[in-house]
């Protein structure tokens, strides 16, 4: 599975990493990404979304049938 936000679109970032001796090697930033289960309560069942936490905090301010809309806006399926 990709480490990526099905709400925010936050995906791993790249960089170096930098020895004592200032050798670099390359290194991968991945977001936080947690598998979440909500209740929709328009289609009377539950979805998992694999989301960042700054992406579970945007769903506890917007509610869930929104977050739920702007994911398939993206073109996500849920």
């Amino acid at each position: 599975m990709s480490a990526h936000c099905m709400l925010t679109g936050a995906r791993p970032g790249f960089g170096n990493t930098i020895s004592h001796s200032h050798r670099r090697t390359s290194r991968r930033f991945d977001p936080n990404i947690q598998t979440k289960r909500y209740w929709l309560p328009g289609e009377g069942r539950y979805v998992r979304l694999r989301l960042s936490a700054k992406g579970i905090k945007t769903v506890d301010v917007i509610g869930v049938e929104a977050a739920v809309a702007r994911i398939r806006a993206r073109g996500v399926k849920v």
